[in-house]
């Protein structure tokens, strides 16, 4: 699966996941350092990529605009370094690699990972 991770997240964690052998980019590394919300989610879209991110933003866009086949993993823990984060979204793709792959917005707190598959309210 081909992650593109937000601005928010430690930049050395999109090492890490490469490291680990997925695709996985940073903002920061591409021309989306200043892109957008909806540039990142357009992109996103093209490249094939799940986005992981830290805030709300990116899942009350999908749900507004009724979105389909892209998905976003909003991470709600505060505070995490490069490799718990990295460990983090790993586990995240291994419990819901599925969901991820046909379109869904992932939540992702301290004691729970909760999927609302796109679009949502359909």
């Amino acid at each position: 699966m081909k992650l593109l991770l937000d601005q928010g997240l430690p930049r050395s964690a999109a090492k890490l996941l490469c490291e680990a052998g997925m695709d996985a980019v940073h903002t920061c590394e591409s021309s989306l350092a200043t892109a957008t919300d909806q540039e990142i989610l357009k992109a996103a879209r093209e490249q094939g990529r799940v986005v992981v991110m830290l805030d709300a933003d990116f899942h009350a866009l999908m749900a507004l605009s009724g979105a389909a086949g892209l998905s976003v993993i909003r991470i709600r823990v505060e505070g995490l370094r490069a490799k718990p984060m990295a460990e983090l979204i790993k586990t995240v793709l291994t419990q819901c690699s599925e969901d991820l792959a046909r379109g869904a917005l992932v939540s992702v707190t301290e004691d729970q990972i909760r999927v609302h598959r796109l679009p949502v309210g359909k």
